[in-house]
């Protein structure tokens, strides 16, 4: 009984001790407060208050751009989450750590620790990171000038903060826009330097995906046609697809869907012609949005079996447990043989080579 009265009296002095950094540091008087925590971090022995406290290290040192220091601390943060055992500790650090990797412009690192964090078997809480996570990801892809990337995921991190009314991060996330839109600018620029026609197209359909994810359609369907003018010019027909996918999602913002029916048309045709599955799969979905909205049951139907199909045919889906994978976000584990299956499945059975190249009569690939 003393053992554990000793223990609850150590996390409470833990507590207070962190709740005296923050009032300081809250107070201006930062090397003060980072005097008490580290003291904290020195003498504690509950690895929860150990947690809590590397957190505000990490966010006060990266508020100094002391990123090194940053990275440092959130590397401890990972081996003290491991400890706990707990998947929203783990969410947390591994997404610090890829916050301070992408501060050092380890844009790579970034990427994959963000990835870690999104495959996550978190609960609730882990699942309100993911706007932060989409956001340092979509730093990430800017960094590499995968300017396509990049704006798929801040356009996730914007729909998060909108969903939970997170202001700071809807903050975060224009002022990342803010930094694309200049880089697209001076990419348009060298473009028209050059004569550079592919780069010109991708260019103004970034500029019209930007203006979409801002709900500024007006805006945008000139920008879409200017660069459908030049892929069309240029034969690329899978960048017409994903601009054809742009028009479609404007008028849906609109709520005029039987004019992105005609757009979705337009689209499908090129992508059968292409064979072109995960764009068919995205039109489906649109589809089947759109005609649930209409109240058309047979055709939101004949769209969910035709979007199953295409998860059928691209193998997007665990070979154990039949559940198609990226509609969740669950740990994946991809075998040598290429097949992907949810992580838990593979742990829950035990079984070692591809169930789905036993079932082809294929050799199968090991763990």
């Amino acid at each position: 009984m003393r053992l554990f009265n000793a223990w609850e009296m150590g996390q409470d002095q833990t507590k207070q001790q962190i709740e005296k950094g923050l009032h300081l540091y809250q107070s201006n008087q930062t090397e003060k407060a980072l005097r008490v925590w580290m003291r904290v971090l020195e003498k504690s022995a509950d690895p929860a208050g150990r947690f809590r406290v590397l957190g505000c290290l990490i966010t006060a040192h990266a508020e100094m751009g002391r990123y090194k220091d940053m990275l440092k601390f959130a590397v401890v943060q990972i081996d003290t989450a491991r400890e706990l055992e707990d998947p929203d500790y783990l969410t947390e650090s591994y997404l610090n750590l890829a916050r301070s990797n992408e501060k050092l412009c380890e844009f790579q690192k970034t990427i994959s620790y963000c990835k870690t964090c999104l495959n996550m078997q978190g609960t609730t809480v882990s699942l309100q990171l993911n706007g932060q996570v989409s956001l340092s990801m979509g730093n990430a892809f800017l960094g590499l000038s995968i300017f396509q990337k990049a704006l798929e995921c801040f356009e996730k991190a914007l729909r998060y903060a909108h969903n939970n009314d997170d202001k700071m991060l809807e903050c975060r996330v224009c002022c990342s826009l803010g930094n694309f839109y200049a880089q697209i600018k001076e990419s348009m620029k060298i473009a028209l330097q050059h004569g550079d026609r592919p780069l010109q197209a991708l260019c103004l359909l970034c500029f019209a995906d930007i203006h979409r994810s801002r709900k500024d359609v007006q805006t945008a369907f000139p920008r879409y046609d200017s660069s459908m003018s030049i892929m069309t010019e240029i034969g690329n027909r899978l960048g017409l697809i994903q601009v054809l996918l742009g028009v479609t999602k404007c008028w849906m913002i609109q709520k005029e869907l039987d004019k992105a029916l005609e757009s979705i048309e337009k689209a499908q045709e090129l992508a059968e012609g292409l064979g072109n599955k995960l764009g068919l799969l995205k039109l489906h979905c649109l589809c089947e949005r759109i005609y649930r909205t209409k109240g058309q049951q047979q055709e939101l139907r004949d769209h969910v079996v035709k979007f199953h199909e295409c998860v059928e045919e691209m193998e997007l889906y665990c070979g154990m447990c039949g559940e198609s994978i990226g509609e969740k976000n669950n740990q994946l584990q991809a075998l040598p043989c290429s097949h992907f299956f949810h992580l838990k499945c593979l742990q829950t059975n035990g079984t070692r080579g591809c169930p789905n190249c036993r079932r082809l009569s294929v050799k199968p690939g090991y763990v």
